[in-house]
């Protein structure tokens, strides 16, 4: 199965399925030198595991990542870098009714037309698990952006049709991990929350939108053709499971204004050239121009209903399906960490490329 790698100079290879015994990540072209915070590591994979709100699977899973090479001492060698996460709580038991049949919307059916097999425990590679592969290695890309102090975040801006009203310069974003849903905004976070738990109840389910910023990152990264910064970036985000759609600066917003409206025009700043409007979202040409980087990116609802859905199964057979066990009603509060970890990944890999190999 090929397509595990995502990068260039900067590049992870991710691996295990979501009931086996472990999934992890290896890293090649960190640069040496690079002090490892294992701390740091923990909180980004505390964010994004299971069962931490009552909107959430409640599978339960420690995510403790064990670093098996690629450090010494707390510092990077720069040699690839293996990250190992162990599955803790495996339930192959509440799969096996799933052995020969296709649920609907899930990666089921392609999974088996493609390769005559599949791992039917969760999705096995297909699952949303991998993810925590992904936050680990975004967590050393953060600690590679925090060198040139580039912040990066992101939030809930959307939950089925309760959406924040404000442009994320109007909102204080420290605020996004106050609540379990990850909104800046408390009485859009209150309605949002309600709105899951309603779904959860009924057992259904529901997409939403995350906004991702990048601030700080300095002109001229990307490429003018094939590796444009916000095609990586669109590339990143579409990998993400149940990811549906992504935008940059003003989005498809923009094709309702006129250029007059829509340009960017150049002013100086001080020592520095600046945008004064920003509809670019912070790149031209596929290349980073100083500006605030905005992006935000859709997420359908989640595939798994705990209620009674139409299906087939192997045999072509048509059948009913009723889903239990644990999931995520909405893949929101969840998916931001992991947003923010393929951004990272895509900042850092343009960053080295445009730098030394040292830190």
């Amino acid at each position: 199965m090929p397509g595990n790698s995502f990068g260039q100079l900067f590049r992870i290879t991710t691996f295990g399925e979501s009931h086996g015994e472990a999934i992890g990540v290896v890293i090649d072209g960190c640069p040496a030198g690079l002090k490892i915070e294992m701390d740091f590591i923990q909180q980004e994979m505390d964010r994004r595991k299971p069962g931490q709100s009552f909107i959430t699977t409640q599978r339960k899973e420690s995510d403790r990542v064990k670093i098996i090479s690629g450090v010494f001492n707390g510092k990077t060698l720069g040699t690839p870098l293996t990250m190992l996460i162990e599955n803790k709580e495996v339930r192959e038991k509440d799969y096996e009714n799933l052995k020969s049949t296709f649920r609907p919307s899930h990666a089921d059916y392609t999974y088996h037309a493609k390769y005559g097999i599949r791992d039917y425990r969760g999705g096995g590679r297909s699952s949303a698990r991998e993810t925590a592969a992904r936050v680990a290695a975004g967590a050393v890309a953060k600690m590679i952006l925090k060198k040139w102090k580039i912040a990066l975040l992101a939030f809930v801006s959307a939950v089925g049709n309760v959406s924040l009203k404000k442009d994320y310069r109007q909102l204080n974003l420290k605020l996004t991990e106050k609540n379990i849903v990850r909104c800046p905004d408390r009485e859009t976070a209150e309605k949002m929350i309600a709105l899951i738990d309603k779904m959860r109840r009924n057992g259904n389910t529901v997409g939403g939108k995350i906004t991702g910023i990048i601030q700080n990152c300095p002109a001229g990264l990307g490429e003018p053709v094939f590796d444009k910064l916000q095609a990586n970036l669109a590339k990143a985000m579409l990998s993400i499971n149940a990811a549906h759609g992504f935008e940059y600066g003003s989005g498809f917003a923009g094709t309702l204004m006129t250029g007059s409206e829509h340009n960017d025009e150049f002013i100086r700043k001080g020592s520095k050239i600046i945008t004064r409007t920003n509809n670019s979202g912070g790149i031209q040409g596929g290349i980073s121009n100083g500006m605030d980087i905005y992006f935000n990116v859709a997420f359908k609802p989640v595939a798994t209903l705990l209620q009674k859905q139409k299906t087939v199964n192997v045999s072509g057979k048509e059948i009913t399906l009723h889903m239990k066990g644990r999931h995520d009603p909405c893949v929101l509060p969840r998916a931001v960490p992991v947003v923010e970890a393929m951004a990272a990944l895509v900042i850092a890999d343009h960053l080295l490329q445009s730098k030394s190999s040292k830190i």
